[in-house]
């Protein structure tokens, strides 16, 4: 497997290396240690906190690189499986801190987000240097309650949910809505041993009817998110295959359930330029049992239809290569010409089908009592036939009326003849 080599793209390192040794994890790293270490590593090295370090900016974009490699299942198994190559023809698309663009290109990211281009993000590492240290502020937010608010842009709300073992045995839901269809991202923090908050889970809100939301679902059970990102992705790179795609950007959620306990949740605003008002919710899935088992079964519906589209794309593949095989050989036979003694072009698929039947007629035209005769080349008529019976000289047992000889009768053209020499 090739470890190194050099790099194609501006948001990639120069130089590539191991994902694994970058972020110093093992080949068996589970989702969450690659997430530990890229946190720490990208607090370490971002350009904000080492401007004075040239080589912090390389580091740091050399960690979010092999992030992006890692952090995506799919990514993952295919430079496990074949190294770089076997991503060096899917487009790499990276991750941008909007706290670091400037306002430049933050007004050009904004554009190509209004105009439907896929634009990931990620959080503010001002936010998550403050969370690991511990030193933001938490509000409560009691199960079965809502809580309202404005948040400005790559800034967020921290809130904590006490759950009861009641109610973690029952399943806890958390989402966010928008009204004003603001960009925000709920986040989901898990306690690390200094005292301090890491982040584990994160949701980019989605438009959904006349408001944007995200939620983060803990039921027991597989829930999957929708990376809107990965779709696009998927179907610019292939319009023709945009229907069997649309729902490859499927992931499962890493985390199924939560224990009895504080957890730490916050709205994230990832607006370009103005705060994002929210709405957060805390609720039991107790009170929501039928909800919860009709999301079950569609999860499962969905999943199976990912698979029948998977399934069904590859036999469309194989008729669409069998028809253009069929297509370009008419193509081919429509397209071959040949030039007659007349120099009349005529196609020659048509003079094979002509001469074929041509051939047929005359081999018909041999079941025959008669025989032909061909005229040599540059007589009159063609041909000219004449019976069997016309052909066999008379016999004395083919019509003579008796059995005399007629050679002894007189000829006409011999009776002047005959009269000359009497009279001589």
């Amino acid at each position: 497997m090739s470890s190194s080599g050099k790099m194609e793209g501006p948001s990639a390192p120069a130089v590539r290396r191991d994902p694994y040794e970058v972020l110093s994890v093992p080949r068996d790293s589970s989702d969450q240690e690659i997430k530990s270490a890229y946190r720490k590593l990208a607090l370490k090295y971002h350009p904000d906190k080492n401007a004075s370090n040239p080589e912090a900016s390389e580091l740091f974009k050399e960690v979010a690189y092999s992030y992006s490699i890692l952090s995506d299942p799919e990514k993952r198994r295919q430079y496990d499986t074949a190294g770089f190559e076997a991503l060096e023809n899917e487009g790499m698309d990276m991750e941008i801190d909007l706290s670091n663009l400037g306002t430049v290109n933050t007004m050009f990211a904004a554009l190509f987000s209004k105009l439907g281009v896929p634009i990931k993000t990620t959080v503010s590492p001002t936010v998550l240097e403050e969370a690991m240290n511990g030193t933001v502020t938490v509000r409560p937010l009691p199960v079965g309650t809502s809580a309202t608010g404005k948040v400005d842009k790559q800034c967020a709300h921290f809130f904590g949910v006490t759950i009861s073992e009641e109610q973690a045995h029952s399943g806890i839901v958390v989402r966010v809505t928008s009204p004003a269809q603001s960009k925000f991202k709920l986040l989901y923090f898990e306690q690390e041993v200094n005292g301090g908050y890491g982040l584990a889970l994160q949701e980019d809100s989605q438009k959904t009817g006349k408001v944007t939301s995200a939620g983060m679902y803990f039921l027991h059970f597989q829930v999957y998110r929708m990376d809107s990102t990965v779709n696009a992705l998927a179907m610019a790179k292939d319009p023709e295959a945009a229907f069997f795609k649309r729902l490859e950007g499927l992931q499962p959620c890493e985390v199924s359930a939560l224990k009895p306990g504080t957890h730490i949740f916050a709205v994230y605003g990832d607006n370009f330029f103005k705060p994002a008002s929210y709405i957060i919710e805390a609720m039991c899935a107790k009170s929501y049992e039928d909800t919860t088992e009709r999301l079950k079964e569609i999860e499962s519906k969905i999943l199976a239809k990912r698979n029948d589209l998977r399934q069904f794309e590859t036999e469309y593949r194989k008729a669409l290569a069998r028809f253009q095989e069929v297509t370009n050989r008419y193509t081919q036979e429509r397209e071959a010409w040949f030039v007659g003694p007349n120099n009349k072009t005529r196609e020659l698929q048509y003079l094979q089908v002509d001469d074929m039947l041509r051939e047929r007629d005359n081999i018909h035209c041999s079941f025959t009592t008669e025989r032909t005769l061909v005229n040599p080349v540059g007589a009159g008529s063609s041909s000219s036939r004449y019976t069997v019976e016309q052909s066999i000289p008379e016999s004395p047992e083919n019509g003579s009326v008796d059995g005399r000889d007629k050679s002894g009768k007189k000829k006409w053209f011999n009776l002047n003849l005959n009269r000359s020499d009497k009279k001589a």
